[in-house]
């Protein structure tokens, strides 16, 4: 899978059933020296309708955390 694949995705936690956001904007942490992504950052949703946000504000998902990454969506476990 391409790193631009994972844009558009609807992001579920798997122990709640709810929907985190929509991967529109993809943040990635990612270790400089090995290449290996340590986290999805996803845009809070609260802010996502705000024009003048001065903030960006954003969940954490670790990528250890990740369960499956579907056509278009992808679900996370997280408590």
């Amino acid at each position: 899978m391409r790193l631009s694949e994972l844009g558009q995705k609807e992001v579920v936690n798997l122990n709640s059933g709810g929907r985190m956001g929509i991967l529109a904007d993809l943040d990635l942490v990612i270790d400089e020296e090995t290449g290996k992504i340590f986290s999805l950052l996803v845009p809070d949703r609260k802010f996502s309708l705000k024009i003048f946000a001065t903030e960006r504000t954003s969940m954490e998902i670790p990528w250890d955390s990740i369960r499956k990454i579907g056509y278009d969506m992808i679900i996370v476990e997280l408590d």
